[in-house]
């Protein structure tokens, strides 16, 4: 019997008896404020563990894409023509890569940025084309000179018109005159434009012909044009189908290039329409711009040091009038790395609502210049500063991508003007992680918010309880 006692008395869980139990209209209020707190404190430490954390490190950039880095673009230019756009890169190391065409695409484009056409087939231009070796000497006028009264009107008078857009001032213009006009007098001789009719060679002055110049959107010179009487018909967007001819200029070049125009065109049929305009275009004679404004998409690869995109007009064989070029442009997107896909963007979103915010910073902002005596010569600059920011799970991966901040600004330059965006990569990146959540950690909160609510109310319920018996009986021994 002595040891069943000492046994008992180490019993943890003592029983009250049932006469010292009663129930009470203040314990069964705090016994459900107790149940929802538990619920209520349950609901947050749940969704405690359910929600994702991450801590954010600095670390030195160990990109797994090598030393070289993805640019992709889509930039439009109202006023840049696809026939002399072109993209370049260049970098503190010495890299400079001109005109680069094999990922880059071209789209003639309206003042609305609404494309014209499929896309604009530049080819190659020679960097060395012939020119006749005295271009000092004296020579006639053997070409017409077209206005923009009776353009038109010669237009439709001849099966060919060949027409020299040029500007005085022009080194290159001046260079091709001479042949010019030996070509077209030899042309005249032996295709009388009174008797014959099949071709004629013409030009334009664009410092006086202003007008008829910007319609045929010419921007380089000289820039050298046929015209197909009846093919040539004016579409929605106002522009004639023609071709441009990009070939040699001295006199032997032309001649041969019209003798081949011309074998194309019967005498019998100098009244009608040249029908077929499906022969193969050479790399001398190719499809004129539809429109005056271009839409440059494409990607570039640059390595991982400071450097620039430029996008601007460039010809070795052309002269511009750098005091009415128009850099202006929008840019539908502008990016570094590799292309993010939905899927991934998502499961990335998911640990971090704020990422990617400044994946694509400058996409669909306008930058606008207009040309005139006080606002001339103006180059558009982006300066983007980049940084490398790297995404991981507990299990693996999830993304990589480049974040960077733009500043932009409108300078005058005393050359060409230009669109250049510069960049700058920082050598360190930004490394986020998701922190691990322990699920024997979860429960161990879970028992101590019942246990914690269940003896806190406890202690609660018997000072109420105690302090609302010690009040009867202060009221009882003054009742007696």
């Amino acid at each position: 019997m002595m040891s069943s006692s000492k046994l008992k008395s180490v019993d943890f869980y003592r029983k009250i008896p049932r006469d010292l139990t009663e129930a009470s209209l203040s314990g069964a209020g705090l016994s459900i404020v107790a149940a929802f707190l538990m619920i209520f404190l349950f609901g947050m430490e749940l969704n405690d563990y359910l929600a994702v954390s991450t801590s954010t490190s600095i670390i030195v950039d160990n990109s797994s894409d090598g030393e070289f880095l993805r640019i992709d673009f889509n930039i439009s230019f109202p006023a840049l023509s696809c026939e002399f756009a072109s993209v370049d890169v260049s970098d503190v190391l010495g890299t400079n890569r001109l005109n680069i065409t094999k990922t880059v695409r071209k789209y003639s484009i309206d003042k609305h940025l609404n494309p014209t056409g499929s896309e604009f087939q530049s080819g190659p231009i020679s960097d060395a084309i012939k020119h006749d070796e005295e271009f000092y000497e004296e020579h006639g006028e053997g070409s017409v000179s077209l206005y923009g009264r009776n353009f038109d009107r010669i237009v439709n008078q001849h099966q060919i018109l060949v027409v020299n857009f040029f500007a005085p001032w022009c080194y290159w213009s001046n260079r091709l005159k001479p042949s010019w006009e030996k070509a077209a007098k030899i042309m005249r001789e032996r295709y009388d434009p009174e008797m014959d009719g099949r071709i004629l060679l013409a030009k334009v002055d664009c410092t006086e012909e202003v007008d008829l110049c910007r319609r045929h959107h010419i921007q380089g010179y000289p820039s050298i044009r046929i015209f197909r009487k009846g093919s040539d018909v004016r579409d929605e967007h106002g522009h004639h189908e023609h071709e441009s001819y990009y070939g040699d200029r001295d006199t032997e070049s032309l001649v041969q290039t019209m003798e081949k125009l011309v074998a194309s065109v019967s005498l019998e049929s100098k009244r009608l329409a040249l029908e077929d305009k499906s022969n193969k275009t050479s790399d001398a004679k190719r499809p004129a711009p539809s429109a005056g404004g271009c839409r440059v998409e494409g990607f570039v690869r640059v390595k991982k040091v400071p450097g620039n995109l430029v996008i601007s007009a460039r010809s070795a064989s052309h002269s511009f009038d750098a005091s009415q070029m128009n850099m202006s442009h929008v840019i539908s997107h502008f990016s570094f790395g590799k292309k993010i896909n939905p899927r991934e963007m998502s499961d990335a979103k998911r640990l971090l609502p704020y990422l990617f915010r400044n994946y694509d910073k400058l996409s669909g902002l306008s930058y606008i210049s207009n040309p005139s005596d006080s606002n001339a010569n103006v180059t558009i600059e982006h300066y983007l500063q980049v940084v490398k920011t790297e995404v991981m799970t507990r299990s693996y991966k999830i993304v990589e991508e480049y974040e960077y901040t733009a500043h932009s600004s409108l300078a005058h330059s005393l050359d060409i003007p230009v669109a250049k965006f510069h960049f700058e990569l920082s050598p360190m990146q930004v490394l986020i992680t998701e922190n691990a959540k322990s699920f024997s950690h979860f429960i161990t909160n879970v028992c101590a918010i019942i246990g914690g609510v269940f003896t806190v109310a406890g202690i609660l319920d018997a000072i109420l309880h105690n302090s609302m018996r010690l009040m009867k009986k202060v009221e009882l021994g003054k009742n007696l």
